[in-house]
């Protein structure tokens, strides 16, 4: 083989396995960084991953929010109309926070069942909900058989 191709073949070859490994690396790190959304049905149900960060959201269940006397920590339920979930925050609310409105928390799964929280992030206005809570609050049958739309100010909190 003359010098020169050789030269431009190793070359080649380099550059190949260079990209390769850039890539893989590329994606173990994206890999980790995902942050997939389950809402408490899907989350109770045990399709969301122990200890890994995800987010998770609902409506905050009235009459649920139990604050700390003597710290920033706080305990609340978040529903998506068929399950609750128990979530832990510690931390400074959001102003627009409130009872019976839609909120996504980022954190983690505990192995008790119970919602670690490191970020809690509110609805901003009356008629907005976030996309993700939106799309696991579908439409529910009572016992009569009529439909109703779920919605955080609708939500039938005793089923």
């Amino acid at each position: 083989m003359h010098p020169v191709r050789k030269q431009r073949l190793i070359t080649v070859l380099f550059i190949v396995v260079f990209a390769s490994v850039a890539a893989g690396l590329l994606s173990f790190a994206l890999r980790e960084n995902i942050n997939l959304f389950y809402p408490p049905s899907k989350i109770l149900a045990g399709e969301a991953p122990i200890d890994k960060r995800i987010r998770a959201g609902g409506c905050v269940m009235p009459g649920s929010v139990k604050r700390a006397k003597d710290s920033l920590d706080l305990d609340f339920w978040v529903t998506d109309g068929s399950a609750e979930l128990q979530v832990h925050y510690a931390g400074i609310l959001p102003d627009l926070f409130s009872e019976g409105e839609a909120v996504v928390v980022n954190g983690r799964l505990d192995g008790r069942g119970v919602f670690q929280a490191t970020e809690v992030l509110a609805k901003h206005d009356e008629t907005y909900t976030p996309p993700e809570v939106a799309s696991s609050m579908q439409t529910s049958t009572d016992e009569k058989g009529v439909e109703h739309q779920k919605t955080c100010e609708g939500l039938d909190y005793a089923a």
